[in-house]
């Protein structure tokens, strides 16, 4: 069952002679419960087409819709709203409130929702428990390490049980050690609650937790790679292959 989609979708900054292409009529789909990775090298287009996905910016041309809805032709309060019950956002450098304790950071997102408190502390409950943070709950952000603040992040991206998850490069701050456990309980969550989650990534290893992978090349859709049956060792092979072809580090664009 499709949960997004883009046709023909083009971003363009700039006018006239300054003009800059970006996204050169890209179409894609996005399947329930999958978990989808871009990349493609620095000036790829892999974070602006993120950026348009979820409404952080708009495309100049195309259709974008999330369960059928068409985000250009939504009102600002209408979008706000959707974006509020139906998106969820992890971002590379957390984005958490530093006066707000850890539990108060994930709830906030409820704050202006109609689920009750019992509820609320339900879900907080049990999004902290499949995290392992809720230990963390009356710590403020300056108490953890850069790993509990982006599973932090990620909680209270999951709390409104969103229809998607939007993540932009979740583990560039991140060693190795935290960076995996991020991914192995993204993964996790995929998998068990089935949320859809399209994530920007210029790391192979990172990628190699995705159910498929989409390429971009000069703002245009190069490849896209599944992972089927494979194991994750192999796909992250085929993904290093693939970056290898197209060159570059991956780095943000």
């Amino acid at each position: 069952m499709k949960i997004l989609s883009g046709r023909k979708i083009k971003k363009v900054y700039g006018k006239k002679l300054n003009a800059q292409e970006v996204l050169k009529g890209i179409d894609m789909e996005v399947n329930v419960g999958e978990f989808v990775g871009i990349m493609g090298p620095s000036g790829s287009g892999k974070t602006t087409l993120l950026n348009v996905l979820c409404s952080i910016d708009f495309a100049t041309e195309g259709v974008i819709e999330i369960n059928g809805k068409n985000l250009r032709m939504m009102k600002e309060r209408e979008l706000s709203s959707f974006r509020r019950e139906q998106l969820g956002f992890i971002f590379q450098d957390y984005n958490l409130l530093d006066t707000l304790t850890v539990k108060e950071n994930i709830l906030l997102p409820l704050s202006m929702s109609k689920v009750s408190k019992t509820e609320a502390e339900q879900r907080f409950n049990e999004i902290t428990n499949l995290l392992g943070i809720k230990e963390l709950a009356p710590k403020y952000p300056n108490e953890i390490s850069g790993g509990q603040k982006q599973r932090t992040s990620a909680a209270r991206a999951l709390i409104t049980n969103p229809s998607i998850v939007f993540a932009d490069e979740p583990t560039g701050a991140l060693d190795s050690k935290a960076a995996t456990a991020l991914l192995s309980n993204l993964e996790k969550i995929n998998f068990e609650k089935k949320v859809t989650i399209m994530m920007v990534t210029h790391d192979p290893v990172a990628a190699s937790f995705c159910s498929r992978v989409l390429f971009l090349k000069d703002g245009q859709l190069y490849t896209e790679l599944y992972k089927g049956e494979k194991n994750r060792k192999a796909f992250f092979q085929e993904i290093m292959n693939t970056q290898g072809v197209l060159g570059g580090d991956g780095y943000d664009a």
